[in-house]
């Protein structure tokens, strides 16, 4: 029972890579901890928890870097990573994960502006942020993915 009642909450964090009204990740993350304490650290033991905590720490850099990356890949200056940056964060408040979208390409496109930069060099920079944004979201719906499919795994087998 307590296997499946984690493996449900490890799935409402996968989810919640796709839908920012849920946690994800590190709710995957405290799913796991949790099974571990309740079964004494019998089946999930410290190294393979210590493995699960940097890969859940990996995750919640991932939105920012891969942003960060993005713009600056696709020609962006650093305002325009700064604005990427400034964007989610206004994004994360004032609209979910549509926000986050839309905010860090506006914050990366409008600071690109701002520096000087023509509006294709602007747009350019906003759709790396998107990119990278994208890219971050789907590494970490895998990483995500490989947790729960190696927690089962090693409780099944």
């Amino acid at each position: 029972m307590i296997f499946i009642l984690t493996v449900l909450v490890m799935l409402v964090g996968l989810l919640g890579v796709v839908l920012p009204v849920l946690p994800d990740v590190p709710l995957i993350f405290a799913a796991v901890f949790a099974y571990a304490l309740i079964d004494h650290f019998t089946t999930i033991g410290w190294g393979l928890l210590g493995v699960f905590a940097f890969l859940t720490a990996i995750t919640l850099m991932l939105d920012w870097l891969g942003t960060i990356y993005g713009v600056k890949k696709m020609g962006g200056s650093s305002l325009g990573m700064i604005g990427a940056v400034a964007g989610m964060l206004i994004g994360l408040f004032t609209g979910g994960i549509i926000g986050v979208i839309i905010g860090s390409f506006l914050g990366a496109y409008l600071l690109e502006l701002a520096g000087g930069k023509n509006n294709q060099s602007a747009l350019r920079a906003g759709f790396g942020s998107f990119i990278g944004f994208i890219t971050g979201g789907l590494i970490k719906f895998i990483i995500g993915a490989i947790i729960i499919g190696i927690f089962i795994w090693q409780v099944l087998f």
